[in-house]
């Protein structure tokens, strides 16, 4: 075999791999919303919280070491590992768990859509944020315009004394500005350490602040364990956590940023469909409207340029280096 023919076979295993590891982040971390609301019906969303982020976190932390990879951190490091996991996975990912106990996944995946909004509101009013062109201010408008359609009917549900939907969509809104606040700091706050460490980290220590609450709060002994608490726990830890980040990692060591991003406006068509074959979702037409103008939205958010000239979707992909 020629150099020719090598480049070429080299060449084809790479766009396999990068389409292989292009569904895992599609498909796996879409598909995440619904193991959570199969996982909140039979545990409390901090025993699940807990069960995720230190088995995933602990496994990940194991990887590193076998790896080679330096776990060393600093005490500012360490204490900013804290801070963030404590804000993206016990905040951000317990909030999302507490809105699934009432809100449909596949709602709640397009609330979550939100973020890049959120991240890039706050560097546009920021003092020293890096300011948004017209096409990104186009996209928060219109995505705060169709998180307000889409969440229209469970508002007058809830005005009609129906709260529920009402209440898991306060807790998703609140949780994506927890994930926000934590998305901020992590890229404000460089850090040496690997990503994989630092996400190890970051799952290990939040995991421990979700099983301390969990104890707090009594939440272990009402937990049903059956089959459906333990599939839905390692489902999470598999592959929303392992298999899922791995290949996202990969994607960022092969492939332009601008297309990695496009995991923000693919998984919630894949957490509405997954939810309606094996959950039974259905969303009213006025939720359809919305979910249209959310992921429109985050399309011009994420492809649009920041003022110094920096793609939008770079910022965007540091958050799901620290959610996992």
């Amino acid at each position: 075999m020629d150099f020719t023919e090598i480049s070429k076979a080299n060449g084809a295993a790479l766009r396999t791999k990068v389409l292989i590891a292009f569904g895992c982040v599609y498909f796996f971390w879409g598909s995440t919303f619904v193991a959570i609301r199969f996982g909140v019906q039979v545990m409390p969303p901090f025993v699940l919280g807990a069960l995720r982020y230190m088995i995933s976190g602990g496994l990940m932390l194991l990887f590193c070491r076998v790896r080679g990879i330096s776990l060393r951190l600093t005490g500012r490091e360490a204490w900013l590992q804290f801070l963030i996991g404590v804000l993206m996975l016990t905040g951000g990912n317990v909030g999302l768990m507490y809105a699934e106990r009432t809100l449909a996944s596949g709602l709640s995946s397009l609330i979550i859509a939100v973020i890049p909004l959120y991240v890039a509101l706050f560097e546009a009013v920021a003092p020293r944020g890096e300011g948004l062109r017209a096409k990104g201010w186009v996209g928060i408008a219109a995505g705060f315009g169709g998180l307000l359609v889409l969440l229209w009917p469970g508002l007058w549900e809830g005005l009609n004394g129906d709260k529920g939907q009402m209440v898991g969509a306060l807790f998703a809104l609140g949780c994506a500005l927890s994930w926000t606040v934590g998305t901020i700091i992590a890229r404000r706050c460089k850090m040496q350490v690997s990503p994989f460490a630092s996400a190890g980290w970051q799952m290990f220590l939040a995991g421990l602040v979700n099983g301390a609450i969990m104890l707090a709060l009594g939440d272990w002994s009402r937990a049903q364990w059956r089959t459906q608490a333990y599939a839905s726990v390692l489902y999470l830890v598999t592959f929303g956590s392992l298999v899922g980040y791995t290949a996202y990692i990969y994607l960022l060591e092969h492939v332009p940023v601008a297309k990695v991003a496009t995991y923000a406006y693919i998984n919630p068509i894949v957490a509405v469909a997954l939810g309606a074959v094996f959950l039974h979702e259905r969303m009213v037409g006025m939720e359809y409207v919305g979910m249209a103008a959310i992921l429109l939205a985050v399309w011009l958010v994420t492809s649009s340029k920041l003022k110094t000239g920096k793609a939008m979707a770079e910022v965007e992909c540091v958050a799901a280096e620290e959610i996992a």
